[in-house]
């Protein structure tokens, strides 16, 4: 696998824009964990399940349903479903935009940093042929914003927008996303949602721990799994609290005290995600994950990602390191700031 992660995400973020759980599984995407129960019996020193490894998460089927595609679960056959992943490969691929004409995805002028040459973000549809990750609610989409939520986004798309320049604002690197300072990743998460590249997330568990490296901002969850209560609800953190325990054969995080939004756009400090983590078999992993934020959305909402294992290890991801985005943000800030002043002064 060619490595091409020691990328400053910031640049590409400027363009790409991504309660309680039964305990039930959510709908899965693969056979249940009993149709493989029989092959697949591996555990840790310590009786766990083992789940160790680096698996691959990378899928062309979206996050949401395409509006094409609405009132339809899965594709009607294999020749659909190669169609669509034809076609969504082809749309997708920079090296056939236009910058200047801009697409459905860029708008017109807008900077397209990398060829497809960097990107890695799958090119098939998940195994069940669904044409959306998201399982719930049925229509596949993230439900609507409540109209504080919406309130609150606006609210915030104002405050970056410097409207003497007619720019995003750029003051300091406080104006700047979470993205941009590479403290939050696009796809890392929690939850982890398929994104553009770096789709790799590497499991390690131990008697008291289970820890997620996700190759996105290189950043590492590390789980309690001895049943303490979590944090103080004045304690918060970008990526919240983890907190681990077993339901049979699945590894189930409940994850809350965020200290604000997640990589979920519009979600805030009250985000309360459950993630699930079910052994197929040696090479399949599935992935669920359930975001209850009522401040946020009018409903929670379901997910079902299936994970596959590989053989290549993770390389590091030095995100705030190659950083060279946010030094070239404000710079050219600045120089638009000189660039007022001398019109200014001229009149």
């Amino acid at each position: 696998m060619l490595t091409r992660y020691i990328l400053p995400v910031s640049a590409l973020a400027v363009i790409v824009s991504v309660a309680s759980l039964s305990r039930a599984p959510l709908v899965a995407q693969q056979a249940s964990p009993s149709a493989t129960a029989k092959t697949w019996n591996l555990k840790t020193p310590d009786g766990q399940i083992d789940l160790e490894g680096v698996w691959d998460f990378s899928t062309i089927t979206p996050l949401e349903r395409p509006s094409e595609l609405a009132g339809r679960d899965t594709f009607s056959n294999d020749e659909e479903a190669a169609a669509f992943e034809r076609d969504e490969n082809r749309r997708q691929n920079r090296d056939l935009i236009d910058p200047k004409k801009g697409s459905a995805q860029y708008l017109p002028g807008s900077v397209i940093p990398y060829n497809e040459f960097w990107f890695e973000r799958g090119d098939k549809v998940v195994g069940s042929k669904r044409t959306s990750l998201i399982v719930e609610p049925a229509d596949g989409r993230i439900p609507t914003l409540t109209p504080a939520a919406q309130a609150r986004v606006d609210a915030v798309a104002a405050a970056a927008r410097d409207e003497q320049l007619g720019t995003v604002k750029a003051d300091s690197w406080d104006d700047r996303s979470l993205v941009d300072r590479c403290i939050l990743g696009l796809n890392a998460g929690p939850p982890m949602t398929p994104g553009a590249y770096n789709n790799h997330v590497q499991i390690l568990q131990t008697a008291g721990y289970v820890a997620l490296m996700t190759e996105m901002v290189h950043d590492v969850r590390v789980i309690p799994m001895d049943g303490r209560p979590h944090l103080a609800a004045n304690l918060r953190q970008y990526k919240g609290d983890s907190r681990g325990r077993w339901e049979g054969r699945t590894l189930v995080v409940e994850t809350t005290n965020f200290r604000r939004e997640t990589s979920l756009r519009g979600s805030s400090a009250k985000t309360h995600l459950v993630e699930r983590f079910t052994r197929m078999d040696a090479d399949r992993l599935l992935y669920e994950f359930r975001v209850d934020d009522p401040t946020t959305w009018t409903r929670p909402w379901a997910a079902s990602v299936p994970m596959r294992r590989i053989s290549e290890p993770i390389y590091e991801y030095a995100c705030h390191e190659g950083n060279y985005a946010m030094p070239n943000i404000l710079s050219g800030a600045r120089a638009q700031d000189r660039e007022l002043a001398a019109q200014q002064t001229e009149k």
